[in-house]
C-alpha cells in the first residue's frame, strides 16, 4: 500500500476537525437549551388539559407555586445574592430567597431568584424552575407558602433589565410585594427577567 500523499492527510485531518467542531457545537447547544425546551414542552402540554388538579406545595415551610407555568418548588431562605458559590449551591435544591429581602406575611419586598449559570456547561446543573416566567402576564397568580401560611400575589409588572441593574432589589415598601428574577434569555446570563407581584 502506497503512503498517503500529504494533501490527502491534510484533507482527512481537516474533515475530521470539521466533524468534531460540528458535533461539539451541537452538544453545547443541546446541553444549554434542553432544560428550556423541556420546560416549554411541559407548559404547552399542560395548556391542553382543561381541568387541572389543585397543586399541593412541595412544603409549607417556604415554597412557591405558579400553576400557569407548572412551578412548584421549595425556596431556600436567606441566600446571599452576591455570593456566587452560595447561591449556585442553593439553586441546585430549588429557588433562592435573597438575604435581607422581605418575608411573606410582613411588609416589604420578598425577592426570589432562580437559574444563574456562569457558563454553558453549568446551565443544566441548575434548576429550570423559572425558565417560563416570561409567560406570566399582569393578573396571573403566584402563591407563596411560608411557615404554614399561604400568601397569594398577583402579577403587576414584567420587565427585562441589564444584569448590572439591582434597583428592583432595593427599597422597603409598606405593602407586601414579591419579586421573581431569572437570567434572560434562558440558558444565558446576558440580562435579567424580573416579575413583580403584590398582595
Amino acid at each position: 500500500m502506497l503512503p498517503l500523499k500529504r494533501n490527502e492527510l491534510v484533507t482527512k485531518a481537516s474533515r475530521f476537525l470539521g466533524y468534531f467542531l460540528v458535533v461539539s457545537a451541537v452538544f453545547i447547544l443541546v446541553r444549554t437549551f434542553y432544560p428550556v425546551f423541556s420546560a416549554e414542552v411541559s407548559y404547552q402540554t399542560s395548556k391542553i388539559i382543561t381541568k387541572k388538579p389543585e397543586v399541593v406545595p412541595i412544603n409549607t415551610d417556604f415554597s412557591i407555586v405558579i400553576p400557569k407555568i407548572n412551578v412548584n418548588s421549595g425556596v431556600i431562605k436567606n441566600v446571599d445574592p452576591n455570593n456566587s458559590s452560595e447561591y449556585q449551591k442553593a439553586l441546585t435544591k430549588g429557588v433562592a430567597h435573597a438575604r435581607g429581602s422581605g418575608l411573606p406575611g410582613f411588609p416589604g419586598n420578598t425577592f426570589i431568584f432562580a437559574h444563574s449559570a456562569n457558563s454553558w456547561y453549568q446551565a443544566n446543573q441548575y434548576n429550570a424552575i423559572f425558565y417560563l416566567t416570561d409567560k406570566l402576564v399582569v393578573g396571573d397568580e403566584i402563591t407563596v407558602y411560608y411557615e404554614g401560611s399561604k400568601y397569594l400575589y398577583t402579577v403587576n409588572e414584567k420587565k427585562i433589565v441589564k444584569s448590572s441593574d439591582i434597583s428592583y432589589l432595593t427599597g422597603f415598601t409598606s405593602i407586601q410585594t414579591l419579586t421573581l428574577m431569572t437570567c434572560w434569555p434562558p440558558g444565558t446570563t446576558l440580562n435579567r427577567l424580573v416579575v413583580t407581584a403584590a398582595r
